[in-house]
């Protein structure tokens, strides 16, 4: 039995030379050693028969029609193993970045897709929709709870809008939503150590799905409009529990 030919694009690849243009240094994505380690510790490894290594070589070899139309550039969490592993410090993981950039919108993940514009619904970021009033509710009713359940905490603080403190701790929009006693672990914590720290009512929620939407333009667009929170309030660290 014959096997398939696969049809190598002889012109130059005009996909990886755009993305080399975009990262340092090109990114290293010329100087493969095919060794494979990318892959050997790369969770996406195996999915939609693909893994680091491939993605690469596909791209080297000009296959973009290929690599764009990958549904494994959404399964890949771009954590970086593969960067960590490999001897030449090739960005893969920018490679993927760029790959989800050029999707088209309307085949998009319609989840990250829809967190990415909920974020933008009001001014606390969250790609939950939950909205400023939501929060204050949750934040003040939890710590009245701890307060009076665990004497030892009686003290504890978990304030909101306090202008000047030194920490603007961010939140994960999901904890308030729908597991609201997954936040007190981490007041417990800033008490014990006499941390001076406060939430924001505008700007609060930690993830951003724009960026693993790759839209650069609207994930620029939700830091900012956290940076003007923590900037509002004259507060000196901006803690992200991203």
């Amino acid at each position: 039995m014959s096997l398939p030919v696969l049809e190598i694009n002889k012109n130059k690849s005009i996909f990886k030379d755009e993305v080399m243009k975009l990262l340092p240094e090109g990114g290293n994505l010329n100087l493969c050693l095919t060794c494979g380690l990318c892959s050997s510790g790369c969770p996406a490894t195996g999915l939609e028969e693909m893994d680091p290594r491939k993605f690469l070589r596909m791209a080297s070899l000009g296959l973009d029609e290929e690599v764009l139309s990958s549904k494994w550039a959404w399964m890949c969490t771009m954590c970086q193993r593969c960067l960590i592993a490999c001897p030449m410090k090739i960005d893969i993981p920018g490679l993927v970045f760029n790959v989800r950039n050029r999707w088209p919108k309307d085949d998009l993940p319609k989840g990250i897709h829809g967190s990415c514009e909920m974020s933008f619904k009001n001014e606390t970021c969250s790609a939950m929709g939950a909205t400023e009033e939501d929060f204050i509710f949750v934040v003040e009713d939890v710590l009245e709870e701890y307060q009076e359940s665990q004497p030892e905490f009686k003290d504890m603080q978990a304030s909101i809008n306090r202008a000047g403190a030194e920490f603007f701790l961010n939140q994960n929009s999901r904890e308030p939503v729908t597991e609201p006693d997954e936040m007190v672990p981490l007041w417990k914590i800033l008490h014990t150590v006499g941390a001076d720290w406060t939430y924001g009512s505008k700007g609060w929620a930690a993830e951003n799905y724009c960026l693993f939407l790759a839209d650069t333009e609207k994930w620029e667009k939700n830091v900012r409009l956290k940076a003007k929170a923590v900037d509002d309030l004259g507060c000196k660290v901006w803690l992200n529990t991203e």
